[in-house]
């Protein structure tokens, strides 16, 4: 294989699309925003007499002096191909060891339900791969199947999903792309959504350059759910090839017994499939299928639509020197727990 390095948006994208399910987050535009925001980023292109087999946008960054790296959703390959798979990982770790990296983390789209998911699992660990400390990303999600006609889509959800998007319909809930200039309400309604559910997020001004950046190529779809003209709920729909993601959502208190978010997933889709796409990522599961899992409560409201659950193998580090990542690892849950304190201390004052 010949490794480049592309410095093109048209040529990173053209190389994208001939390989298998690219990922959102393989982007051009994700790459660009995140050396917006602390990271370097460099776009590696591996090739066999000019076809493009494996593509790996590395975000490398230096936190308390070591530098970490990070492939986000990829490489992107063929991951049937277990030669090609070897290859690929003689390349990665080589990398790492160059660089002088405290750790490489990948996070491929395998999935565990198949043959080739625990052969992959095996191999990494086999190769001093270890499953990541940091998930960062939700490691399983669900997946929607847009190919059917919308009616029959509508009829693989659970009853109770259908009756509430004619609901939503009869108590005037309406929903239009939002613009670029509405982004701060779409910022106010998913702050909102974090302070009464209790998750961290970033600063408004991060949000915003993810939102408006995919909107300005073309690849994401802000969606506002209102009734009577106010803003209760929305979506941001990404979108590459033919896969469409549901990356971030919000909703208010506001009017839920009229079941905006119902009706807004049902435009989604909608949208997703005109433009196109065959499969809908509604991005987020539980780790394991257990009640008592956080997400269990969004893992049922995406399963009535009749999504699928569907596990992958997850993130993996390689680490060029063992005992210095050991080190990072026993020290970064008192990191993150200062972190958290800090957070919650400041959204209370």
């Amino acid at each position: 294989m010949i490794k480049n390095k592309i410095t093109t948006r048209e040529n990173w994208h053209a190389a994208l699309k001939q390989l298998p399910t690219p990922h959102i987050l393989q982007t051009w535009e994700w790459g660009a925003l995140k050396a917006r925001h602390g990271w370097q980023t460099e776009r590696l292109l591996w090739q066999r007499e000019q076809t493009p087999v494996v593509a790996a946008q590395l975000l490398t960054r230096r936190q308390f002096k070591l530098q970490q790296g990070y492939i986000t959703k990829g490489p992107i390959l063929d991951w049937n191909d277990m030669a090609l798979v070897t290859q690929t990982l003689n390349e990665l770790e080589e990398l790492a060891r160059q660089a002088g990296l405290l750790a490489l983390k990948i996070d491929p789209d395998v999935r565990a339900d198949t043959e080739t998911g625990p052969a992959i699992a095996a191999l990494l660990q086999e190769r001093g791969w270890q499953p990541a400390f940091e998930q960062i990303q939700f490691r399983n999600t669900m997946l929607l199947d847009l190919r059917p006609e919308l009616d029959d889509i509508l009829l693989n959800m659970k009853s109770k999903w259908r009756y509430n998007i004619r609901l939503s319909q009869r108590k005037g809930v309406t929903v239009r792309p939002a613009t670029v200039a509405e982004l701060p309400l779409l910022y106010q309604l998913y702050a909102e959504t974090a302070a009464r559910d209790k998750f961290i997020i970033r600063a408004e001004e991060y949000y915003l350059d993810v939102w408006r950046t995919f909107m300005d190529a073309g690849l994401a779809t802000p969606l506002l759910a209102e009734v009577e003209n106010e803003a209760v709920a929305m979506l941001l729909l990404f979108h590459f090839e033919s896969w469409a993601w549901y990356l971030y959502g919000a909703s208010r208190n506001l009017h839920r017994d009229k079941m905006p978010n119902h009706r807004l997933q049902w435009e989604a889709l909608q949208f997703a499939k005109l433009r196109g796409c065959t499969t809908y990522d509604l991005w987020g599961a539980p780790d394991e299928l257990e009640e008592r899992d956080s997400l269990w409560g969004v893992y049922r409201f995406k399963k009535g639509f009749g999504a699928q659950f569907t596990p992958h193998i997850g993130a993996y580090d390689y680490a060029p020197h063992p005992l210095r990542y050991r080190l990072y690892v026993f020290l970064r849950p008192y990191q993150l727990k200062l972190a958290q304190r800090r957070y919650w201390g400041q959204q209370d004052n």
